[in-house]
């Protein structure tokens, strides 16, 4: 997908100016495999459509069961849920739970069919999710999912996807969203998921947008694909 400056300027003109109300408040889901993965790839731009007035809800595949750090298996469903409560509060978000577990992601009928209805619960306007080419498959399983949902859902919703830093593969973006004035939130946001040893990862996703921020002439970016068949959502 070729990057369109002059898109990109027009989609982002449609929306107040920062720290204006939006004439129309849009609902924005970000779906992730696990509590961290909205935030590491997309915390900057959940600020900004925040700070616009738009509600934004994290939906995460599951509560971060399969690893905390040095706690207790039996422990890391509530302390990561913990986690990605006060990320949300960091953020201006509302955190949201799909309920299945931690690196046993199941896409089957049944699955399908209720994450639909989660999804269509929050009546999105635009949706972004995870690559389909991502190496960890809880990555994959809400990408699958949500693909499923968009096209049951006659493609309702504006749908993009997101990278995460060392997970994501064959990402080529078109469409940018400049965060240099919330990176200060995006670190918040994601060193507020300290079981997962964010100082480890988050050195490479900074270098992701200040390479996004190269591409679109911005201080950092994160960067974005669009489904070809989707309608076009407005980007902060």
């Amino acid at each position: 997908m070729s990057f369109s400056r002059r898109a990109f300027l027009a989609s982002a003109a449609a929306l107040p100016l920062l720290g204006e109300p939006a004439a129309h408040a849009l609902k924005i889901v970000v779906a992730g495999g696990h509590p961290g993965d909205p935030e590491c790839g997309c915390a900057g731009t959940i600020a900004r459509y925040a700070d616009l007035g738009h509600q934004v809800v994290l939906l995460y595949l599951n509560r971060g069961e399969g690893y905390c750090g040095q706690a207790a298996l039996d422990r890391c469903a509530a302390i990561r849920t913990a986690e990605a409560g006060k990320a949300c509060q960091i953020l201006k978000a509302r955190a949201a739970f799909v309920g299945q577990y931690d690196g046993r992601a199941v896409v089957d009928e049944e699955h399908y069919v209720a994450f639909a209805s989660a999804l269509d619960a929050e009546k999105p306007d635009v949706v972004f999710t995870q690559w389909p080419i991502d190496h960890h498959r809880d990555h994959r399983a809400i990408s699958l999912l949500t693909l499923d949902a968009w096209l049951k859902g006659n493609k309702k919703f504006a749908l993009y996807y997101y990278e995460v830093a060392e997970d994501t593969m064959m990402f080529t973006p078109g469409e940018y969203v400049d965060i240099s004035s919330v990176e200060g939130r995006r670190h918040a946001a994601c060193f507020a998921h300290a079981s997962q040893q964010p100082e480890q990862w988050y050195p490479k996703q900074v270098e992701i947008t200040r390479f996004r921020g190269t591409e679109s002439g911005f201080g950092q970016a994160e960067a974005f694909v669009r489904h070809p068949e989707s309608k076009r959502g407005l980007l902060p």
